[in-house]
């Protein structure tokens, strides 16, 4: 069991995990959510982790059919730019590997975007935590576990 699990389970907020098997040289770990569970690539989200210039950490939790967009994740964190957070920062930071990353049950508690998108589905994926794994819940109990805040970040 993952920390995202865990906290989940603990606020008794309705969730459904699923499973799959991961294959280590899929080139992109949401894509393979994707296709192996049988969902629309709109409904799964990628857990990305961004760098401020002030080299503040910040979690972005994106559709994996798009792409984050600095200068809109930069505007939504009153941050002059961001750029992708290292990888050694995104596993002290979270406590999860990457291919892996939940925005739930984090190390350290850091800001957190959701792109406006999710709001248009009853039920959102994203990572439980650990790679081959992946959690179903709706985008308003994502907000309120994370004190995530929706704003349009994709392109």
């Amino acid at each position: 069991m993952t920390p995202a699990i865990t906290l989940l389970k603990k606020k008794r907020l309705h969730h459904e995990v699923l499973k799959y098997e991961h294959d280590s040289n899929a080139p992109s770990f949401g894509l393979e959510a994707v296709e192996k569970l049988g969902l629309a690539a709109e409904c799964v989200f990628k857990t990305l982790v961004v760098s401020t210039e002030r080299e503040e950490l910040a979690v972005v939790v994106v559709p994996v059919a798009t792409k984050l967009s600095e200068k809109k994740v930069a505007k939504a964190l009153g941050a002059k730019k961001v750029s992708m957070a290292k990888a050694e920062a995104v596993v002290a930071s979270t406590g999860y590997i990457l291919g892996g990353v939940s925005p739930i049950a984090q190390k350290k508690r850091l800001s957190t975007l959701i792109d406006t998108s999710a709001k248009q589905f009853a039920t959102v994926y994203v990572s439980a935590g650990k790679r081959g794994l992946e959690v179903a819940l709706s985008p308003s109990d994502l907000a309120e576990l994370t004190q995530g805040k929706f704003a349009d970040v994709s392109v």
